[in-house]
């Protein structure tokens, strides 16, 4: 696989779990990189009131989301769920926008910030982070999508 660091722009990151969504940030220069409160992810999408304002608060110009594959690199029951949610974002957001390989980055978390049993989404937004730390030095980068099409 071929990595190439993404053109600078702010960027929040995704990670979309079946009952929370943690958040992270970072800035036009890839200088920081901050987390955000997880949120709850809700049947009617009422989280998106919230995306929306982190986006506009923090001059966000773009999104990632982060898909869950298994070792092998192929999608996961999860990782179909989190790519609906990215395109249902996109539609939404109207923002460029890539999906991410997230395998064990909730692994990665908890070693490497020493939380467990988190129930608070403390380890979700943290694992957005590292989503996002992993995008900032491999790309792909983003793309901006008509419907479900890139162009």
């Amino acid at each position: 696989m071929n990595y190439c660091k993404p053109k600078s722009k702010s960027i929040l990151s995704l990670d979309v779990g079946t009952k929370r969504i943690g958040l992270a940030y970072c800035d036009s220069l890839f200088i920081t990189v901050n987390i955000l409160p997880a949120l709850k992810r809700e049947k009617n999408n009422n989280e998106l009131k919230t995306i929306k304002n982190h986006i506009q608060n923090h001059n966000l110009t773009g999104f990632i989301v982060g898909l869950p594959l298994d070792d092998k690199g192929k999608m996961t029951a999860q990782a179909f769920d989190c790519e609906k949610y990215g395109v249902f974002l996109f539609n939404e957001l109207k923002l460029p926008f890539s999906f991410v390989n997230e395998h064990s980055s909730t692994w990665e978390s908890t070693n490497r910030f020493g939380i467990k049993k988190d129930k608070s989404g403390l380890i979700d937004s943290l694992s957005a982070k590292v989503i996002l730390e992993q995008w900032i030095q491999e790309g792909p980068e983003l793309k901006k999508f008509v419907g479900n099409k890139p162009i």
